[in-house]
């Protein structure tokens, strides 16, 4: 990954961990309803890993949102 891919996955993360903290949910509890792995969550929350289409689905489904509003880091 280069410097702005990081930066984005990073971006991303701290979006996907405000809006499951905005809904008092804690990492395990979010992950199990998103069938994700705590770990795998943990990584995207840290920007640590470029998750999947399928997997940003399943993460907009678990926070009734479109994916379109979950990539929206402006």
């Amino acid at each position: 990954m280069n410097t702005k891919e990081e930066k984005y996955f990073k971006k991303l993360g701290v979006r996907i961990k405000e809006l499951r903290e905005a809904r008092n949910l804690d990492q395990k509890t979010f992950a199990f309803d998103c069938e994700l792995g705590r770990t795998q969550l943990h990584m995207i929350e840290n920007g640590k890993t470029n998750p999947r289409l399928l997997t940003l689905m399943k993460i907009a489904n678990a926070l009734e949102i479109s994916v379109s509003k979950l990539l929206d880091l402006e």
